[in-house]
């Protein structure tokens, strides 16, 4: 049996979940009908819904039909859940738009179409609500026509009348039908599955006028898609159940999923440390509330699956691709104010579930202020998920008044530079930041040519480019409209790691956006206000105040109808006082814009009170190494300091961009080595490598250990002894986890038994050797982390906050352990900072500690057979003993 997966979408109170009613029990999956009204809506399935009378969570129902298998999933139609809509639209073969023919096409409803061009989905429309008064059939298809598409051909007025409109969508249908004198069927369907024509049907969902005619259509109009044979799947949905199982929704667009099987994110270009294996436990095919546990999902198919921890929506498994940013983004963002006495770190934990289902809510945890913050489309959404943590997490949170969520863009063009060289680590990027247009987002180019700078570096920028959200300097809100071009950049052969350029890029692209000129940018709706005519003096008015731009009012009835745009600002609270000046008459329907220069940037910069270089977690600064030590050097001094010239000037005053330089490394190339003895030799030379670069250095403290029984095999520089107490060993655990072979396949299979192994390995070097060990893993390997800090056995193991990375933690422990104690840290990633260095804290590669590790335990298995060696020759010395005394 052939699957299709089909969509339904409209705006709100259109009666798109009274058409899916319909759908269902007229295809004979529902014996009786429900109402939204009733409350009793096969779909609605959660209490809020039934209650409020609008979909709120996307549901799905499979319903036979002929030979085709469908699956329905009904989406959100009320904008403040239009996230969750626009999820689903990455599996939907096909929608069905549906339009009220009381309204016609509204904000949303272009909003809509907006979206399903941008994913290619083919559209059926079904206007519903023809049998209220105002509905004219020939007025409703000229406007979608119109506004829509002149694709849109009504598909119940006759087959000549049919024939003749699809006839004007392409070449070849006008041929076939000027020879034939008709349009054949699958040209009916590839003009459909190319978005060319767009079927329309008119009915009532709620009397079942024209749901036969669709279901029809749906069944004989649409294409039937050939699915590669090897496994893919695309997720769009995270969700719970009632007994709090995590569910993974999915379509299946390749192969066969089947129960047990191993999953896996893996794909090219991403990271290790990202990459999770997991086994779906059990399939689950839903309709509404109900499911059955299947054993297999083929192609084409919609499943949830348990089993599954770190998935998220959008995530492509198998041939599918990576994910796609959701082009409908929050406009506000609030402070979830929790009870007096609950501990927000417990309750961040908690709520982060919410965050997995919908990652638009952008939960963050602010420090300072002790606050958390979260970002939404809407006040409606704003009440559901007040209620929602109440009855999902038993807590009486609260809401602070709500704020815009801004963007920044800059101005004009300008060359980023960032520079990362701590002892024996060594990146320079260099970028041009340049203005980009309005709604591009962030695009990303390369002049660089790979004799420059290598490839596999350059798609190293690229990837730190890419992962995180950089934020603007006006106040802290992520860039936007900007186009990132890598200019130039330089490693070392020897001394770069892949950290080092995470550090360069970040502070490059800080560095120019404190140089540029930066423009805040707000969010404007799109609106509807549907006013009395006496009225619409005053609206237009209160809109010219708001800072609204609107069209001449059209008259409808005796209402006006104003449509344009305004800031999100402007528009706060107007919906509430709309309808108390029009005793309930008027309605105020916004969308979604886009995002325009703020009005009044220089107020609103001021209130925010954003400093950027006290944003430690974004340092524009950039590391030098001096005498032997990184230095930091101020984001306005950094040019003076570069290795490379600056490899862009403004054409008005240099003529045009300015060649990369091709002055020499600053430190030389030499042959690679390897093993404990080379880390020794390797600081030795750097030693003498930087006193001819940037003088003497002097080391005071420092001189080699020496190597004796009671101490371990030392292969690195150790500070003297002016310290007090035991030293120190900070290990980032993630890192040496996959550096390490034996751990990494072992972390493939089960990553909770790498970490113990690690802990008990490490557990074991601590009481030989008599240091305090501290076990530091990064949040984003434990969900949701909101920081932790345990004891196992005689080792500190402690899990950071979820904004906060193991280096981050490394660097703040160093600063403070190491002012009394010895600091060594453990790793293979460059990015532990400057202070690690300047506090008198060594860095130690994985694989040398490995070395030290495995001589460790060389000699506590001595030790032990020495003691077992003892115990078994025990009783025969006393025998001897014994016997001496008897003679």
């Amino acid at each position: 049996m052939e699957r299709l997966v089909v969509g339904l979408l409209a705006h709100v109170d259109a009666g798109k979940t009274t058409l899916s009613e319909g759908m269902l029990y007229r295809g004979g999956l529902l014996k009786k009908l429900g109402r939204v009204d009733h409350r009793d809506a096969f779909l609605d399935t959660e209490d809020l819904e039934r209650e409020r009378g609008i979909t709120i969570f996307s549901k799905q129902a499979v319903l036979p039909l002929g030979e085709v298998e469908l699956t329905l999933l009904d989406t959100p139609g009320h904008v403040d859940f239009s996230a969750e809509m626009e999820r689903t639209l990455q599996v939907l073969d096909y929608a069905v738009l549906v339009v009220s023919g009381v309204d016609g096409v509204q904000g949303h409803t272009l909003t809509l179409w907006r979206l399903l061009a941008r994913h290619k989905i083919p559209v059926f429309l079904f206007v519903n609500k023809m049998d209220l008064p105002g509905a004219d059939r020939e007025a409703l298809l000229e406007q979608l026509r119109v506004r829509l598409d002149d694709g849109v051909t009504d598909f119940g007025g006759g087959e000549e009348a049919l024939w003749e409109s699809a006839a004007t969508c392409s070449e070849e249908a006008l041929e076939e039908y000027l020879d034939t004198g008709r349009v054949g069927l699958e040209t009916l369907r590839a003009l459909i599955a190319r978005r060319a024509l767009f079927p329309c049907f008119f009915g009532s969902a709620l009397r079942l006028e024209g749901v036969d005619e669709l279901l029809a259509g749906l069944e004989t109009c649409t294409r039937r898609r050939a699915w590669p044979a090897q496994f893919g799947a695309r997720i769009y949905k995270i969700s719970r159940d009632r007994q709090g199982n995590r569910l993974t929704w999915m379509k299946v667009t390749g192969g066969v999923l089947k129960v047990k099987m191993p999953l896996t994110n893996r794909r090219a270009g991403l990271q290790e440390e990202q990459v999770w294996e997991e086994k779906a436990d059990q399939l689950r095919v839903y309709s509404g509330a109900r499911f059955q546990a299947v054993e297999q999902v083929e192609a084409g198919g919609v499943c949830a699956v348990t089993g599954l921890s770190r998935t998220r929506p959008g995530e492509g498994l198998g041939v599918e691709a990576g994910w796609e940013a959701p082009l409908l983004r929050p406009v506000l963002t609030c402070q979830l104010i929790l009870p007096p006495d609950c501990d927000p770190y417990a309750a961040l934990r908690r709520l982060s579930q919410l965050e997995e289902e919908d990652p638009q809510l952008h939960l963050a945890w602010n420090a300072q202020l002790r606050q958390l913050h979260l970002q939404l489309m809407g006040e409606i959404q704003l009440e559901v998920l007040k209620r929602l943590i109440r009855e999902r997490f038993g807590l009486e949170v609260e809401f602070g008044p709500g704020s815009v969520v801004y963007k920044e863009t800059i101005a004009e063009a300008v060359e980023g530079v960032g520079h990362f060289e701590p002892l024996r680590h060594y990146a320079e990027v260099h970028l041009l930041l340049e203005p980009g247009e309005p709604g591009s987002g962030v695009q990303l180019a390369t002049q660089c040519p790979e004799d420059v700078l290598d490839g596999r570096w350059q798609r190293l920028i690229f990837t730190h480019l890419e992962e995180k959200e950089h934020l603007g300097v006006l106040t802290g809100s992520p860039v936007t409209d900007i186009r990132i071009t890598l200019l130039t950049g330089r490693a070392h052969v020897k001394h770069t790691e892949g950290g080092d350029f995470r550090q360069a890029t970040y502070r490059a692209v800080r560095q120019g956006l404190m140089q540029a000129r930066s423009v805040l940018l707000e969010p404007w709706y799109d609106f509807r206000l549907e006013v009395p005519g006496p009225l619409v003096g005053r609206a237009m008015s209160d809109l010219r105040r708001r800072g609204g731009e609107f069209e001449p009012p059209e008259t409808a009835g005796e209402e006006a109808v104003i449509t344009g745009s305004a800031p999100v600002s402007g528009l706060g609270d107007y919906a509430a006082e709309v309808a108390a000046y029009t005793q309930g008459r008027g309605r105020l329907s916004c969308t979604p814009g886009d995002y325009r220069p703020c009005r009044d940037q220089e107020a609103v910069v001021a209130a925010l009170g954003y400093d950027p270089e006290r944003d430690m977690d974004n340092p524009a600064d950039s590391v030098f190494c001096s005498h032997g030590a990184g230095v930091s050097v101020k984001w306005n001094e950094v040019p003076a300091h570069m290795h490379l010239s600056a490899a862009y000037a403004p054409e008005d005053t240099q003529g045009g961009p300015v060649s990369s330089g091709a002055a020499e490394p600053p430190v030389p190339a030499a042959p690679a080595r390897s093993g404990p003895a080379a880390s020794l030799a390797l600081d030795r030379e750097l030693e003498a490598i930087f006193e001819r670069t940037y003088g003497p250095v002097k080391r005071g403290g420092f001189q080699p250990q020496p190597r004796t029984a009671e101490s371990r095999p030392r292969t690195d520089w150790t500070i003297q002894a002016q310290y007090e107490g035991p030293e120190y060993l900070l290990v980032d655990g993630y890192n040496v986890i996959f550096a390490w072979d034996d751990l990494k396949a072992l972390a493939r299979e089960s990553l909770d038994g790498a970490r113990q192994r690690l802990m008990e390995l490490l557990s074991n070097y601590r009481g030989f050797r008599r240091c305090e060990v501290i076990l530091v893993f990064d949040a984003w390997k434990v969900p949701h982390g909101t920081g932790d800090v345990s004891r196992y056995h005689n080792i500190y193991v402690v899990y950071t906050k979820e904004a906060e990375t193991a280096d981050a933690y490394i660097e703040k422990a160093t600063y403070e352990i190491g002012r009394k104690h010895r600091v060594r840290v453990v790793t293979s990633d460059g990015v532990e900072q400057l202070i690690i260095l300047g506090h008198g804290a060594l860095r130690i590669s994985a694989r040398t500690f490995r070395t030290e590790l495995d001589e460790a335990q060389r000699q506590i298995a001595a030790v032990l057979a020495e003691n077992n060696r003892m115990e078994k020759s025990r009783p025969v010395q006393a025998a001897m003993e014994r016997a001496e005394k008897q003679q």
